[in-house]
């Protein structure tokens, strides 16, 4: 070294300084490659990627293997600009070497490279992976050395690693439970509103059963055999759905579902009867309650069926659901207008609102971007009793959370109707 000149011994120094720097924004852009966008670009052909993901698909070797080419550029630029401080500086360049070095290698070789490739990995890593790829095969032999020495010392202070010397050797994964990938798309900022609000419903599905969005019992619109055939027939010609349920006095007691076309067709030929409305109508078709939108999805589809009777462990009917419902638990309601939308929710003008005491919280929520538990009653008459306890003989006001809910008609010991308002921040219970 001592017949090096200072250029040669300046050029080498930067020259080791980009190797360095190399070495450094390598392993930071390996690192924080997003492996879901490296899999796709690798599926699209992209020579880059594919390089990334051979390189990738073995850690411990890659971030030793970039750790020796980052170490040996380190220590050898240091000894040599040791050497060039003497031949400048004299022996006080032994002090003032280190201290150069620091600064400089920290700055240009360290962070400054590895904030570029954190953000920006794909460019950095992609490109890298042409140079990188040949000297980790290259190097493999020092690699595999330098691994066994460090998995040897990693397996005396700890016995339970694995032959890789990680504890336990867990195996890399890159599987996603619901709650990660719900998290992966609620997090993705470059997704339209509507398809990601689409997704997350569908995520959600698995969260949600048929007693969440079912018609229940109370709310359900059918024809009754043992009513007049006029009042029947005036009730097909105003009916605003498709399918109707078709029972004798209960719902219990359901003969099957009737599909208005049918009922339509009947009418226009002035043959329509009672017997004509069972012989139209098809089989019901039953699901248990506590069913998962996403199973019942599947089961709809299976059975080929748009309607379904939801019951209880006793067989007694709960309530109806429909494959709309579930669609609309993935796409949102089919319409933006409140008023014509949910005829249980009235805005009013001082920014509160009269709801039915029959209304599902789940569509109250939705509705009105709240947040109303859940996770325990279904109903709003529900959610109030089981907040006070017991079924209230007047009309009273009181907080949950940060509602205010004012009861404003009780029936038939019903709650009907109760007036609601969101404050900005949490109100204490009264």
């Amino acid at each position: 070294m001592d017949d090096l000149s200072i250029g040669a011994l300046l050029f080498s120094i930067v020259l080791l300084l980009i190797f360095s720097a190399y070495f450094s924004s390598s392993e930071t852009a390996m690192t924080a490659l997003n492996p879901y966008r490296l899999r796709h670009l690798s599926k699209q052909g992209h020579g880059g990627a594919k390089r990334a993901s051979k390189i990738r698909k073995r850690p411990e070797s890659m971030l030793t293997g970039i750790l020796i080419g980052n170490n040996l550029a380190n220590f050898t630029a240091a000894s040599l600009a040791t050497l060039l401080a003497i031949r400048l500086l004299g022996e006080s360049g032994i002090v003032a070497a280190p201290i150069i070095c620091t600064i400089v290698f920290l700055v240009l070789a360290e962070v400054a490279p590895k904030r570029i490739a954190l953000s920006y990995p794909e460019r950095v890593a992609l490109p890298s992976s042409y140079l990188l790829q040949p000297f980790l095969w290259l190097g493999a032999p020092v690699i595999w050395l330098v691994n066994g020495m460090a998995n040897s010392l990693v397996r005396i202070f700890d016995p339970r690693s694995g032959p890789q010397g990680a504890p336990g050797h867990e195996t890399s994964n890159n599987n996603l439970s619901p709650e990660e990938l719900r998290t992966v798309v609620d997090e993705g900022a470059d997704i339209a509103d509507h398809p990601h609000n689409m997704m997350l419903g569908v995520l959600d599905l698995s969260k949600v059963t048929v007693d969440d969005i079912m018609v229940p019992r109370a709310e359900i619109v059918g024809i009754d055999l043992d009513d007049e055939m006029d009042e029947i027939i005036s009730q097909i010609r105003s009916i605003q759905h498709t399918r109707l349920p078709v029972f004798k006095e209960d719902i219990d007691k359901i003969v099957g579902i009737l599909h208005i076309r049918n009922a339509a067709r009947c009418l226009l030929e002035g043959a329509l009867t009672k017997d004509a409305l069972t012989k139209a109508v098809s089989e019901a078709y039953f699901v248990p309650e506590n069913t998962p939108l996403q199973i019942q999805l599947i089961n709809f589809q299976t059975a080929k069926e748009r309607i379904a009777m939801v019951v209880d462990e006793y067989g007694d009917i709960q309530g109806i659901v429909t494959i709309e419902d579930i669609l609309e638990e993935i796409v949102g309601e089919f319409t933006t207008d409140l008023a014509t939308t949910h005829v249980d929710i009235h805005p009013q003008e001082d920014n509160t609102y009269l709801i039915d005491g029959g209304a599902q919280l789940r569509l109250i929520n939705r509705s009105l971007g709240w947040s109303l538990p859940v996770d325990g009653p279904k109903t709003l008459h529900g959610l109030i009793t089981d907040h006070l306890e017991t079924i209230p003989d007047s009309n009273l006001c009181f907080t949950l959370g940060r509602y205010r809910v004012e009861i404003i008609q009780i029936q038939d010991n019903m709650i009907r109707t109760a007036k609601l308002s969101e404050s900005p921040a949490p109100l204490e219970k009264k």
